[in-house]
């Protein structure tokens, strides 16, 4: 597919903006897992500066001493508006959001509104592993519905995943990544709205995970569920956390649709306690100011995409790789290097190398590495070049 490039900002690409040696003086969970030897291109964090709007709102909070809690729709509003600009979408309701400490417990608490304990949740794998994780953890069970072998929603695979989970006459639901984590798959209109038939029909509530929303490559288009027809029902989490490095800058939104408000109204109050208030102030400026920087950091990253696809092809061709569509993360499939079910304990012990291991991802996993190419172009090199030499 040729891919239209992003808009020109102006601004300097800022995976370009930090060497490594300012980089490992950074204390996040990324820089402090692995010895210094290791290059980490494994957990979901970039390796960019702030947007300038993002630290000026946050400085300023602080010179204010403005750290108390937080108040207002400010952090929707420029979500509602973001939405209709990169989207086109003006279904964003400020008055069906809540804010919530981060999209992951989000998750939790739309799962809780609409299963009870014992309940199934569907899930797409391979997928982002604390699916696996926080589902059981609050009593849920997982059902499978793998995805298809060109890393697409298998639709009859998912209908019979959705029929065996109401068989039972309870309560289902379905997690739906979008874009999908850790494939990059972006999923289309049409087939957003086949899922919003088939979870309409058996009766099924679709609560989408949409973190790696302003992730698109140049020439695709997200499109939020909540945008289609018949997914009036369904539940959304959003954040500016992925696409502006704000993970440690806790706060997210959900987000209902037409038919789901009532189930946003019985979120528990103290919910609305675990956002930071300088992290809403953060996400909402990243939102409304920072979209330039966006630019700049999308024409980054669909250079490393490039990049990356060259470099396997010189140093390690026997690794499958299709591009992702969105998100900074590349689904990578060893298999034909004959190291495994877990290549990632390869390339870390014999390349020091850390990528995120395939089968912590579910089916499909087995063989697979995920490799985060949100960093620069030398580090991006000097990766491959590590890993190519792990196999020799």
């Amino acid at each position: 597919m040729t891919r239209i490039p992003h808009a020109t900002s102006g601004e300097p690409n800022p995976l370009h903006a930090i060497p490594l040696d300012r980089l490992r003086a950074r204390t996040s969970m990324k820089w402090r897992t692995y010895p210094e030897d290791v290059l980490p291109l494994w957990v979901a964090e970039m390796d960019v500066p702030l947007a300038g709007p993002v630290e000026r709102a946050v400085t300023d909070a602080l010179a204010l001493g403005d750290t108390g809690y937080p108040a207002g729709t400010g952090y929707a509003e420029a979500l509602a508006a973001f939405a209709a600009e990169r989207w086109a979408w003006h279904g964003l309701a400020v008055e069906r959001t809540a804010i919530v400490p981060d999209v992951m417990l989000g998750v939790v608490e739309m799962l809780k509104l609409v299963t009870g304990p014992g309940d199934p949740v569907v899930v797409n794998p391979p997928v982002y592993p604390p699916f696996f994780q926080f589902v059981p953890h609050m009593d849920r069970r997982i059902a499978e519905a793998p995805l298809g072998a060109d890393g697409r929603l298998d639709l009859d695979v998912l209908e019979d995943a959705y029929r065996r989970a109401v068989a039972g006459g309870g309560r289902a639901a379905h997690l739906l990544c979008s874009p999908h984590n850790p494939t990059g798959t972006v999923h289309t209109a049409e087939e957003l709205a086949a899922v919003a038939a088939l979870a309409d029909r058996y009766g099924v509530r679709v609560v989408a995970d949409e973190i790696h929303a302003p992730l698109t490559a140049g020439g695709v288009d997200f499109v939020p569920y909540l945008s289609v027809p018949g997914a009036e029902s369904g539940l959304s989490l959003m954040s500016a956390s992925k696409a502006w490095n704000l993970a440690g800058l806790k706060a997210a939104l959900a987000v209902a649709g037409p038919a789901a408000a009532a189930d946003l109204t019985l979120l528990p109050e103290e919910v609305g306690h675990g956002p930071s208030h300088v992290g809403v102030l953060a996400h909402t400026a990243a939102l409304r100011d920072g979209r330039a920087w966006l630019d700049a950091l999308l024409t980054g990253l669909d250079a490393n995409r490039r990049l990356l696809t060259t470099l396997l092809a010189d140093h390690l061709p026997d690794i499958a790789h299709r591009p992702g569509e969105g998100t900074y993360l590349a689904w990578l499939d060893c298999r034909a290097l004959g190291l495994g079910d877990d290549p990632a304990q390869i390339f870390l012990e014999r390349g020091r190398v850390a990528l995120s291991a395939g089968p912590h991802f579910g089916t499909g996993g087995t063989g697979h590495v995920r490799l985060n190419l949100a960093t620069s172009p030398e580090i991006l090199t000097e990766a491959v070049r590590r890993m190519a030499s792990a196999v020799r």
